[in-house]
């Protein structure tokens, strides 16, 4: 009779807690669910084992606690269109998504990896910025819409804080008050931060006229409180002035395809788009003459929206929802190509060579030396074989048969920033290859071929004087040395898969 009077104290017990509202509502999968949540934590005594800097900082906020927030699933692709369902908490950031897939994929974190809002329907998108709510962004979607969230490389996104004298062009800016000297465009940068100060970003764009097919070239002026086109020519003053888009319930996206969906008389087209629900939903299409003027307004306009938050993006890249950012944790920066020297350590000491055609000379040594260490790994006599020949095409810098106009739109699309670079075969030559690169804004195509040396073949780039095995010697060097190339090779431009 005890006995079976404790077993029914025990089913009234599980039966209460099964009809309790408030205990319900924390789990929609019942009471062993409760169970589980319930049980106390088990201190880790190896954190270190299973932590690191990159997601210590975001222990706290991008893996809440169970139930504490509403979470949503998001499907996010990379450039091969391949794509990745993530289910996240209603308040996750652009940054925290990154974040996670790059831990879920076990790529590198250097600070690049952004997401990007496409509207195919518009032929048009832009970046979401690391501090901006992606279930906010996903909100102001419409249903029969088929847009879509990408995440690739983007090494342009804080480059105007690294070298902002490739962002603001001299003709393209002036000031609202007179300035004593010359300002620079470190100067500049920091106006747009400031809140008392700012320049003027000015010149001619096409602009799309509403409901037409027509572009009209018009000359703009661009201030803190919005974006205006003069009246009269390249007039100034207030009567001339009128306005034509605010930053503050619109969003800047970057034309891939204005020529074709818009009749645009350039490739370098821009758009203003409301971003709020009910209002008008009709983008602005602007056009640019070159990609510089286009950078230079795109990045403007982000600046005088975002202002010292897009600073503390770049100053800050591990903070993310909780606020509080990784400790002991050193932010990566891209080294300056001048604060690199070159070093002779032959002697007993180092010492900087400072000649020019000394560092020149110790450069096609290195490269030769290269060359004989290549021999010995091949082991041959210096020849390429079928290895050395293909090895190449498992790097992730190679795209093998892709044509020169989708080489220039993957530079374009990951940053066209000094460095950016990817090999490919050569179309007119199909025994040679070319090295497509960025530098100055502009992609640049330097054809790879081969030398003969008494019976042996080489890859060069200059005509014989720096010979390499195979093309991944060749990469190898150049991203050591500048050589012919404007610049060293910084970035490889790769297509990810999620």
């Amino acid at each position: 009779m005890s006995s079976l009077h404790c077993l029914t104290r025990k089913e009234h017990r599980l039966s209460k807690v099964s009809q309790s509202p408030e205990r319900s509502a924390l789990s929609p999968f019942g009471v062993k669910d409760l169970d589980v949540l319930e049980m106390p934590s088990i201190p880790n005594p190896f954190p270190e084992l299973l932590c690191s800097p990159f997601t210590s900082g975001l222990s706290a906020g991008l893996f809440p606690k169970a139930n504490s927030r509403k979470k949503q699933v998001i499907k996010v692709y990379s450039e091969d269109e391949t794509s990745r369902a993530l289910e996240v908490p209603s308040d996750i950031t652009a940054r925290d998504v990154c974040q996670l897939l790059i831990l879920r994929s076990h790529y590198v974190d250097d600070h690049s990896w952004t997401l990007f809002e496409h509207l195919p329907q518009l032929g048009v998108e832009r970046i979401i910025e690391d501090h901006e709510l992606v279930i906010e962004v996903l909100s102001n979607w419409g249903m029969e819409e088929e847009n879509k969230l990408y995440f690739r490389k983007n090494y342009a996104k804080y480059e105007f804080f690294k070298n902002p004298m490739y962002f603001f062009p001299e003709h393209m800016v002036s000031f609202a008050t007179e300035s004593n000297g010359e300002i620079s465009p470190t100067q500049i940068l920091q106006m747009f931060l400031s809140s008392t100060t700012y320049p003027e970003i000015h010149g001619f764009l096409h602009a799309k006229e509403q409901g037409k097919k027509a572009w009209k070239k018009v000359y703009f002026l661009l201030r803190r409180s919005g974006l205006y086109f003069s009246t009269k020519g390249t007039s100034k003053e207030p009567r001339h002035l009128q306005f034509f888009s605010e930053f503050g319930t619109s969003d800047v996206y970057v034309s891939l395809a204005g020529k074709k969906k818009h009749g645009a008389p350039t490739i370098y087209g821009f758009c203003f788009k409301p971003n709020k629900a009910g209002g008008p939903r009709d983008p602005k299409m602007l056009c640019a003459e070159e990609e510089q003027s286009r950078t230079c307004w795109v990045t403007a306009i982000r600046l005088l929206k975002y202002g010292m938050q897009l600073y503390q993006n770049y100053m800050h890249p591990y903070q993310g929802r909780s606020g509080r950012s990784s400790q002991n944790m050193s932010p990566m920066r891209s080294i300056s190509e001048n604060s690199l020297v070159a070093m002779d350590f032959s002697g007993q000491k180092s010492r900087v060579i400072d000649n020019p055609t000394e560092a020149l000379s110790v450069a096609v040594e290195e490269g030769l030396a290269w060359r004989k260490k290549g021999c010995l790994r091949l082991g041959t006599h210096g020849s390429p074989t079928t290895s050395s020949q293909t090895i190449h095409r498992s790097q992730p810098w190679f795209h093998h048969r892709i044509s020169r106009d989708e080489a220039q739109r993957l530079i374009t699309q990951q940053g066209p920033v000094d460095g950016v670079f990817l090999v490919r075969d050569s179309q007119s030559n199909p025994k040679t290859f070319v090295l497509s690169m960025s530098h100055g804004q502009k992609i640049k195509h330097f054809q790879i071929i081969l030398v003969e040396d008494d019976g042996e073949m080489f890859h060069t780039l200059d005509d014989g004087h720096t010979r390499f095995t195979d093309l991944i010697q060749l990469v190898e060097f150049y991203q050591l040395n500048k050589g012919v190339l404007p610049c060293k090779l910084k970035h490889y431009c790769a297509r990810m898969v999620l």
